[in-house]
């Protein structure tokens, strides 16, 4: 019987094929700390790169996911947490692009905490001008990347803001940091429930001001969450949890745009 590859399945639907490329912050023996800080972690992966992209290029691949993770604490993330993660970030992406694939810059500032949305803001700027500065340094073709970054958001243990405050911090970070050669910042839902990471897209897509990016979404569990419980891991529910799943769609698509309105 024949079997028809994945990938070109994806192709017929119009789909781009991507893979993720890094081997995580953890090892076979527990996380890999990065010595010298406090539990602080860098991405594997970096090693023979070069030839695994070659082999996801013919493969069918178009573009590649590295994800640095990065935490807020009374003295984190330390200069040497920042510099490494963002040494990695770099080149990798140089690295994708030798090989024909667009590297996603995923650098995720961790929401656990009790910071205040004012901290997180000052992090971030902190990171992403990082990362820019080494991405530039390793010669990255800025035009040929997207950023996958965290929103700006009071940590875990501190109170909730409204989406219009997450708007206004997340859009004034990125301008302080983001080159406008950059074509998107797709964002990640960190921790977020489904509703809250589309209104809070929504809002940034409100602001006024300028934003030379195209502001879009790259969730995970904030999009498949609700197909998934759906689903139940039952064929009878497949069709439901289609809908499901077109629903959320939908929904960070208009809040793409910034014209999502809730519905219920």
């Amino acid at each position: 019987m024949h079997c028809k590859p994945f990938v070109e399945v994806l192709k017929e639907g119009g789909v781009v094929p991507g893979i993720k490329v890094d081997l995580g912050t953890k090892a076979d023996n527990g996380i890999v700390d990065l010595a010298g800080t406090n539990e602080e972690t860098t991405t594997q992966g970096l090693d023979f790169l070069g030839q695994r992209c070659a082999k996801y290029y013919q493969a069918g691949a178009r573009f590649a996911k590295w994800r640095a993770v990065l935490k807020i604490g009374p003295n984190e993330p330390s200069e040497l947490a920042l510099q490494v993660n963002a040494y990695t970030l770099a080149r990798y992406s140089v690295i994708c692009q030798e090989n024909g694939l667009v590297p996603v810059v995923e650098p995720e500032i961790l929401v656990d905490g009790p910071h205040d949305i004012n901290k997180c803001a000052a992090v971030t700027e902190r990171v992403l001008s990082a990362v820019y500065k080494a991405l530039n340094d390793h010669h990255v073709l800025l035009e040929g990347t997207l950023l996958k970054p965290n929103m700006v958001t009071p940590g875990s243990g501190s109170a909730k803001v409204a989406p219009e405050v997450v708007a206004e911090h997340t859009v004034r970070a990125l301008q302080r940091t983001v080159p406008a050669a950059v074509p998107a910042v797709v964002f990640l839902s960190g921790g977020q429930s489904e509703e809250e990471a589309t209104l809070n897209l929504n809002a940034i897509n409100q602001v006024k001001g300028k934003k030379p990016w195209t502001l879009s979404f790259s969730f995970g569990r904030a999009l498949q969450q609700s197909a998934l419980k759906a689903w139940a891991g039952k064929e009878e529910n497949v069709k439901r949890a289609q809908e499901a799943f077109l629903i959320r769609a939908k929904a960070n698509s208009e809040a793409s745009l910034g014209t999502y309105k809730v519905s219920f």
